[in-house]
């Protein structure tokens, strides 16, 4: 056990991650830290011994967490951090702040920032995982990011300190991301609305909304530019080289290939995260034998396999 700072939070030792994850599986933490406010995340990361691992975790979106757990103070930002303001067209969230809130906010201030409203998780992972649809990514708009560092420093960061890529970006090693700032086109607040009740429908109808699952699984294969655009000529989709490798709706104990989109993994109501992140590997290992394309996870996975 190590020493831990006193915080204004509060603090879980041997925290279930499980229920912390979309997916709903995973072992514990060492420890589960939910900080009252900034000041509070920054005394407890200076303070807190500089060997000790920690990993911001988000609503765990886009998270399997392995059976065995976590070796790490897991950081989740809660109420303190989910404000969303609105001045002209620059929004300011909080790093707990839902994708889809942000948008419905800033739809109604007449600031579009609509591609985050089929997005599952929060402003934090956004930033995080350049998080995007439609042809815009949150790098098209994002003005700065607000972090706390591992030293417990408030810093601010500019776009291109970020390193923005498909499905990446680089933050500082153990930063915590608490806020971000976006700068939008203005539009029609009813035709805003309007445009994102439309991709609801059309994500419903494609996507397997209603499972438990993590959204998309695997990363587009290739073609896309350093701002995380996609280049058109070789826009290929991962989940059309699953479908042709033969993996819709494949299983392995509790965990499915979604029959309704092949790239969406889906815990049925008994797997494992061995049984999920298995599973995957059988697709990215069918998908190299048939098409000799290797797809690169987009879901994270941390933490320690299940001790036999």
């Amino acid at each position: 056990m190590i020493s831990l700072p006193a915080v204004r939070g509060r603090i879980s030792q041997t925290r279930a991650l499980n229920d912390l994850t979309w997916l709903r599986v995973g072992g514990p933490a060492d420890y589960l830290f939910q900080p009252a406010d900034t000041r509070d995340l920054q005394d407890f990361l200076r303070d807190l011994p500089e060997e000790t691992p920690v990993f911001p975790m988000g609503v765990g979106s886009n998270l399997i967490v392995r059976d065995g757990g976590l070796r790490a103070v897991v950081i989740r930002l809660g109420r303190g951090f989910n404000g969303i303001s609105v001045a002209g067209n620059t929004v300011t969230a909080g790093a707990a702040a839902l994708d889809a809130h942000v948008a419905r906010k800033a739809a109604d201030a007449g600031v579009d920032l609509t591609f985050l409203r089929t997005i599952p998780g929060s402003i934090g992972g956004a930033v995080r995982m350049n998080a995007g649809c439609y042809g815009s990514y949150t790098a098209d708009v994002l003005q700065k990011a607000t972090v706390v560092t591992r030293r417990g420093e408030l810093v601010d960061l500019a776009p291109q300190d970020l390193n923005f890529r498909y499905r990446q970006s680089d933050l500082p090693e153990g930063a915590v991301l608490v806020s971000a700032t976006f700068q939008a086109p203005l539009g029609d607040p009813a035709e805003l609305h309007a445009r994102m009740e439309a991709q609801l429908k059309k994500r419903d109808e494609t996507q397997p909304t209603k499972e438990r699952s993590a959204g998309s699984t695997f990363r587009n294969p290739a073609g896309f530019s350093s701002t995380g655009k996609a280049d058109d000529v070789h826009d290929l989709k991962a989940w059309k080289v699953i479908d042709d490798a033969g993996m819709r709706g494949a299983t392995k104990g509790g965990a499915q290939m979604s029959p309704k989109h092949p790239n969406f993994l889906i815990n049925t109501g008994t797997a494992t995260a061995a049984d999920l992140e298995g599973l995957g590997e059988e697709v990215r290992k069918k998908v190299y034998e048939t098409s000799g394309i290797t797809l690169e996870w987009e879901i994270m996975r941390v933490g320690d396999p299940l001790k036999e």
